[in-house]
């Protein structure tokens, strides 16, 4: 894998002109840039070396400009570099700017550099020393406190050899950045080439792509092909974590993309327009940061506006750190741990670095977010040994339906392959539960729990609402939580549990009975005895209504009772019958198929012994709603899989 070289400093301390003659290789491309003496926008060398396994490697360096005006271009190629190579001019010292670029590359976790001491052939050996001295001065406490100084003249010579050599050797001691592998090239430059078509380019900072793959531009989420890639000019057939990249785009026209856009695949990145963040306020900001403060935010190749909502303060002192929501102007994508630099609106000034905890877009409110989470997810999870950990915090961060597996990819910094086994570790020790396997979902055991509480109280309920219902129907049930696959999951586990039971008529809690009063009880008597008395002519519910003079559901209840027992079927709306009454109707149908392939009207009224028209079309259709009995013109015959059976 390839390392990624930056440059930083102080506008005209030569850092274009160091990297041409390290490199051969002219960084600014622009005419503007070439007339004016100044970088405008990043410019792009390498070297060519070989790695670990003797194996043909490019390493890229990317040329920032120094002007303070054009902080947004360094941003945008400081944001995928492993170490920076700092440059001093050893005339003026350290600026404004070395200061700032400083700052900004410690925000976005570069901690590693090496440091250039340029244009030692204009000062005298003294002013050299002297330069060294400030410089040493002015790194304390910073990540380059330990960083190796080379004196150089990119005119003379003198020196570039030492400074080249510390540079490759960058290229077999350090160890890239990179532990995602979800793709990602944040877009630093569009444009179009005749009989090419679209072309981006940028520096990918995680994943791998190749010729031929579906990608996507984010978040506009507009779907393309790549048709080519190219390293610095050179074809290959993938790109790399580490590379710098241009890619030729199929069937896209250069209006549909823009600097700071993302180029990834489908369905991989979420686009937010706010995001969890720990924020960090410089110790060398002017002023506090105070709560709804609008910023100008750089993420990537991207700046815009957005505004920063600080959890439980009403202002964040310099030197200070809190949990904070940043929201937007427009959707963005992001990945946890991923570095923002955060500029104040005016004057423009870097004043703040950003670490991005959750960048998905449902998250809870900030004030429902709990002290710890700061506490556990409020910096990077390097080692592979917490990943479980990472991943246990973000699904309690997240909402209560669950994170997918490609969402978790998002939130944790590690390779699919980790994160796979830290899931399955997460299972095993029973601190989430994976309720959907087709989308690979997972959910905390913590909301696990409220949801199957949830779902029990909802059966209690029914039950003090229901008192002569045994069961609640199932699907009355689930109707009442989503997602569905969830409350399917949910009720299984607590039908696992003993929790609650189930029958064919629906559920009910593990406890429950149905106990009747001495007036129920007496009503379920004098109901059932009037069914016994004439079964081939039952009572229907509007007789009932009018005999007991008593209010539908009361009547309704004790029926219902009555069917659970199993001592009534319900034939239609409003008419029932004796289950054994209907039973012994069925079996002398299935005699009578037994020896006729139909039955008649005629015939039905044999068979159950004289019921009249008013019940026997009810128990006919009854029997062919039941799957046993199908109509067929003016006759009934016995259904195919009921004859299988005779």
């Amino acid at each position: 894998m390839a390392i990624v070289m930056g440059t930083a400093g102080h506008i005209d301390h030569g850092k274009t002109t160091l990297i041409h003659a390290l490199t051969g290789i002219e960084c600014d491309r622009l005419a503007e840039e070439q007339k004016r003496g100044i970088t405008i926008e990043l410019g792009f060398a390498w070297f060519d070396l070989q790695d670990k396994n003797g194996q043909p490697v490019r390493m890229s360096i990317i040329d920032v400009p120094g002007h303070e005006k054009f902080i947004k271009n360094m941003v945008a190629g400081a944001q995928g570099i492993d170490f920076v190579l700092l440059v001093i001019a050893a005339d003026e010292g350290v600026m404004p700017q070395t200061r700032e670029h400083v700052e900004i590359c410690s925000l976005l976790n570069i901690q590693d550099g090496i440091i250039a001491l340029t244009k030692i052939d204009t000062v005298d050996p003294e002013m050299v020393e002297l330069a060294k001295n400030d410089i040493q001065e002015f790194t304390k406490g910073t990540f380059l406190e330990h960083a190796p100084i080379f004196p150089v003249s990119s005119h003379t010579g003198e020196g570039l050899d030492a400074l080249k050599n510390a540079i490759i050797d960058k290229n077999y001691t350090l160890q890239p950045k990179r532990k995602n592998d979800v793709f990602r090239l944040p877009i630093d430059r569009v444009f179009s080439l005749k009989g090419h078509g679209t072309l981006i380019t940028g520096t990918l900072i995680s994943g791998t792509a190749a010729i031929g793959d579906e990608v996507c531009i984010m978040p506009k989420n507009i779907p393309t092909k790549i048709r080519s890639i190219q390293n610095h000019g050179q074809s290959q057939e993938k790109a790399f974590a580490g590379h710098r990249t241009s890619i030729n785009l199929a069937n896209i026209n250069v209006s549909d993309i823009e600097k700071g856009d993302v180029l990834s695949y489908p369905q991989t990145l979420v686009p937010s327009t706010r995001w969890l963040v720990k924020l960090h306020c410089l110790s060398s900001a002017p002023r506090a940061i105070k709560h709804r403060t609008e910023i100008h935010l750089h993420h990537g190749t991207k700046e815009l506006m957005a505004k920063l909502y600080l959890k439980d303060k009403d202002k964040l002192e310099p030197n200070q750190t809190c949990l904070c929501e940043i929201r937007f102007s427009e959707p963005m994508c992001g990945v946890f741990g991923d570095k923002c630099i955060i500029r104040s609106f005016s004057p423009l000034q870097t004043i703040a670095g950003a670490t991005i905890i959750n960048p998905l877009p449902d998250f809870p409110k900030l004030k429902e977010i709990p002290e710890d989470v700061f506490l556990n997810l409020g910096h990077n999870f390097l080692d592979p040994q917490i990943c479980s950990t990472a991943l246990y915090e973000q699904l309690k961060l997240g909402n209560h339906k669950g994170l997918s597996s490609k969402q978790l990819a998002l939130l944790c910094p590690f390779d699919e392959k980790t994160i796979e086994k830290s899931l399955q570790q997460l299972l095993s020790q029973k601190r989430c539960i994976l309720y959907d396997k087709e989308n690979k979902i997972y959910l905390a055991d913590c909301y696990a729990k409220e949801y199957e509480q949830a779902m029990l109280q909802k059966v209690q309920e029914y039950h003090r609402e229901e008192p002569l219902k045994q069961y609640m129907q199932k699907a009355s049930l689930l109707a009442q939580f989503e997602p569905a696959k969830l409350a399917q999951y949910i009720l299984n586990a607590l039908l696992k549990q003993g929790t609650l039971m189930s029958s064919e008529d629906g559920i009910c809690t593990a406890e429950h009975t149905v106990s009747l009063n001495s007036q129920e009880n007496n009503l379920k008597t004098e109901i059932y005895t009037l069914f016994a008395q004439d079964p081939h002519n039952p009572p229907v519910l509007k007789e009932l209504l009018e005999k007991f003079n008593l209010p539908q559901k009361e009547v309704l209840n004790v029926l219902t009772l009555l069917i659970q027992e199993q001592k009534l079927v319900k034939i239609m709306e409003g008419m029932y019958f004796l289950q054994s009454e209907l039973a012994q109707i069925k079996q002398n149908m299935l005699l009578f198929f037994q020896k006729h392939e139909s039955m008649s009207p005629s015939d039905f009224k044999t068979i159950s012994q004289g019921l009249t028209r008013k019940y026997a079309i009810p128990v006919l259709e009854y029997f062919d709603k039941e799957r046993i009995t199908i109509r067929v013109g003016n006759v009934r015959k016995l259904r195919q899989a009921n004859i299988n059976k005779q």
